[in-house]
């Protein structure tokens, strides 16, 4: 199929709240998505759609809730913008430790005042950057020890999701092999 390739990610998938990936593939690719990939069991897909994004969004969704019971909310980055996504990183140095480098793909473009707000918060050695609809952050600390992560929707006021750079990498590799 051609059309635009999308990754596609879940939230709040992991702990009491699974996807099951092999069977999410099947769905996916039975409802007519081309090159449909996952990646690992905590919520990522990368697939072929002819429609837009916004339509591609609702017709996953729609998927996920009728055969998952799945309703939690859904981003869809293209091809194009997740390369656009990676080739920005403003942490180039911590690529090689990728568990400490996360990019969190944000619903929508924060306020500045609600960006600064979430810079004051950082602790440490806890570096952030918004760009646009991305916030990466560099935990050298570690992600789970940084109490900034349970905040952010709530300070920028936008919802998101986050990838560490592994699976950022992983899913680009994905995407420009679709």
């Amino acid at each position: 199929m051609s059309g635009t390739v999308f990754i596609v990610l879940f939230r709040g998938v992991g702990g009491a709240t699974q996807l099951p990936v092999a069977p999410l593939r099947a769905a996916l690719t039975e409802e007519g998505f081309g090159s449909v990939e996952t990646y690992i069991n905590s919520g990522n897909a990368v697939l072929a759609s002819g429609s837009s994004a916004i339509e591609t969004r609702r017709r996953v969704a729609s998927i996920v809730k009728e055969r998952f019971g799945f309703e939690k909310d859904i981003m869809l980055v293209s091809r194009a913008e997740w390369a656009d996504l990676v080739t920005r990183n403003p942490f180039p140095e911590a690529v090689g430790e990728p568990t400490t480098l996360h990019a969190f793909v944000l619903a929508d473009v924060p306020e500045a005042a609600a960006i600064a707000a979430l810079e004051a918060r950082a602790t440490g050695r806890e570096r952030l950057v918004v760009d646009g609809r991305t916030l990466y952050f560099h935990v050298p600390d570690g992600f789970g020890r940084s109490k900034l992560p349970p905040v952010i929707d709530r300070v920028l006021g936008v919802a998101s999701t986050a990838r560490n750079w592994r699976t950022v990498m992983a899913l680009d590799r994905m995407a420009q092999a679709t």
